[in-house]
């Protein structure tokens, strides 16, 4: 529901598990295998000796190669690319829920220009998070805001109790969906998550005897 890339994210953990299984593959095969730690001297050796050479034919005034240079950027670059691939992660919050411009006609009360009603979003997750957790039937609740395709919409993630049918907690979490938008005169887009994790599985349930 945000603006996480999680095809790239998937893309970037496929390619780095099967680079670290290969080289795990490889080291393990250097330490087990004589045929394989053969072949690697041979290849390793003229290997060397071509990057040495390499060296030799690059080096600038200062004394060293301007292989180094052009390795250093390149770092440079991924350091840049990484901090923008960690900055992508979770965008699309939005910290507005609904806004309305008022006509030309539409004057404030001393005469001025017609202004904008601006609905924020914390209103909204505060009123829905405040209602759920005052049911005994949940653990956890969490509401947030995001920018779904140009609108505001709100995630409501619960956390039933162990043994909660969660159709019934979807059907209170419309019911007060409902009374927000009959509060506010507003239809909010919302989705509901209903979740099970250890703490639902090894909490207690409540009774009132």
């Amino acid at each position: 529901m945000n603006g996480t890339p999680r095809g790239l994210n998937r893309f970037l953990l496929a390619l780095i598990g099967v680079v670290l299984v290969a080289a795990g593959g490889l080291l393990i095969a250097l330490a087990t295998v004589p045929a394989v730690g053969r072949w690697w001297r041979d290849w390793a050796h003229p290997a060397v000796d071509s990057l040495t050479a390499l060296a030799q034919r690059t080096r600038v005034a200062g004394g060293g190669s301007w292989v180094w240079i052009v390795v250093a950027v390149v770092m440079v670059l991924v350091a840049l690319g990484m901090v923008g691939w960690i900055a992508g992660q979770g965008k699309g919050r939005s910290g507005t829920l609904s806004s309305h411009a008022g006509g030309e006609d539409a004057m404030d009360d001393d005469g001025g220009a017609p202004g904008t009603v601006v609905l924020g979003s914390a209103v909204a997750e505060q009123a829905l998070k405040s209602a759920l957790l005052e049911r005994g039937d949940l653990l956890g609740v969490s509401v947030a805001s995001y920018d779904m395709r140009g609108r505001a919409g709100i995630k409501v993630r619960v956390l039933p109790r162990q043994g909660v049918a969660p159709h019934e907690v979807a059907a209170a979490v419309s019911a007060l969906v409902n009374a927000l938008d009959g509060l506010l005169g507003v239809q909010i887009p919302v989705l509901v998550s209903i979740g099970q994790g250890a703490r639902a599985r090894f909490t207690k349930v409540e009774r009132v005897r």
